[in-house]
């Protein structure tokens, strides 16, 4: 690339960093600590994680019985988590029965969560879902807590984000010599400098597929679009209603779907899924060798069939972004992503200061100086 098609880049991805610096910062750090959101609720909520010493499960309905001595009278659970690790709490939630005429409001529905003891069933806490420190980093990284705009505003962010990353790789390149030699810690006059380089490029790539998953994210009937115009699977909204309530009085019990769906596959039940209004089934994910298996479980007759599970590049697109599913070096580059914007903003500003001050010092020298 030219000169002149150099500059033009260097000022989109300048601008682009100084303008939305403010907004970015708080962004990529709210998603680092998602990366972890387990050990950061931990940090804030230690009684939800204090299991006692014992080992061992009780039954799905003993889970039941004791969230409900927490419970409104009149709530539906809608679903269970039942962790693989024996340190780990189980996780029921709760809905309230729906209001009649009531009309829909924006964001998650309420649910009530009630973290239980695995081997006594103890109940250790239980909380709205919309309420606490986790919850609120899950609205401000998805929304920035502006209803109704706040999550297409994150998805030009994520836009503006792929463009500074992409901008970013090509400006990386030393204007003289090959790309090797980009690579040597000299790159500029300060600290700063050297740092904006060697971080940016190592953290340039994983940075624009998290803002490209960022946007898919936050676009899902564009990309949703997109998507269904080259494959045969059914539309995504095809989907079961994640908002619709669950039912009040289903015919089978929880454990004999989970004994049922535990005939059909194997692994450890890490999952149960109430069924909901306008469905029949039950949904039940087992879990072995770090593969989940998604079943469904008729709540008439408990008959089993393997489930598709939610549509895969939306599902992918989405455990890439917050690295769930993933192994501990994703994680950890998730999170490292997570920090670099308000690394690579602070070092930028800082260049771009220096450079300032570099021009408007440069014509004072030239007025000083003897003719």
């Amino acid at each position: 690339m030219n000169r002149s098609g150099r500059s033009l880049w260097f000022q989109v991805h300048k601008w682009l960093g100084l303008a939305l610096l403010a907004v970015l910062i708080p962004l990529g750090l709210s998603g680092s600590l998602l990366v972890w959101h387990d050990w950061t609720d931990s940090l804030v909520n230690p009684q939800r994680y204090a299991v006692s010493a014992e080992r061992g499960r009780l039954s799905a309905e003993d889970y039941v019985r004791s969230a409900r001595t927490v419970l409104e009278p009149t709530a539906r659970v809608a679903s269970l988590e039942l962790p693989a690790a024996a340190d780990k709490p189980i996780l029921l939630t709760a809905a309230p029965p729906p209001a009649p005429g009531a009309a829909a409001t924006p964001g998650p529905p309420r649910r009530h969560q009630v973290w239980l003891d695995p081997a006594t069933g103890r109940v250790l806490d239980h909380a709205d879902s919309r309420t606490g420190l986790v919850r609120a980093l899950h609205v401000f990284h998805g929304s920035l807590i502006i209803p109704a705009v706040g999550r297409t505003i994150v998805g030009w962010l994520g836009v503006a984000m792929l463009l500074s990353s992409l901008t970013g790789i090509w400006l990386w390149r030393p204007s003289i010599g090959g790309w090797l030699r980009g690579l040597r810690w000299r790159r500029g006059p300060g600290l700063s400098d050297n740092l904006h380089h060697q971080i940016g490029i190592w953290i340039a790539v994983p940075l624009a597929i998290l803002s490209f998953t960022g946007a898919y994210i936050s676009f899902p009937k564009f990309f949703g679009a997109i998507e269904g115009a080259f494959a045969s699977a059914p539309p995504r909204d095809a989907a079961p209603n994640r908002r619709a309530p669950p039912v009040a009085s289903p015919a089978s019990r929880a454990d004999a779907v989970i004994a049922a769906a535990g005939s059909a596959g194997r692994g450890q039940i890490v999952s149960l899924r109430w069924p909901v209004e306008g469905s029949t089934d039950w949904t039940v994910s087992l879990e072995e060798a770090g593969k989940t298996a998604e079943f469904k479980v008729s709540d008439a007759d408990r008959t089993v069939a393997r489930s598709p599970g939610p549509a895969g590049l939306a599902r992918a697109m989405r455990q890439l972004h917050d690295g769930q599913g993933y192994n501990a070096l994703w994680q950890t580059i998730v999170f490292l992503g997570g920090l670099a914007p308000a690394v690579l903003g602070i070092t930028g500003v800082i260049m771009w200061l220096r450079g300032r001050h570099r021009r408007n010092a440069a014509p004072r020298s030239a007025i000083r100086s003897p003719a």
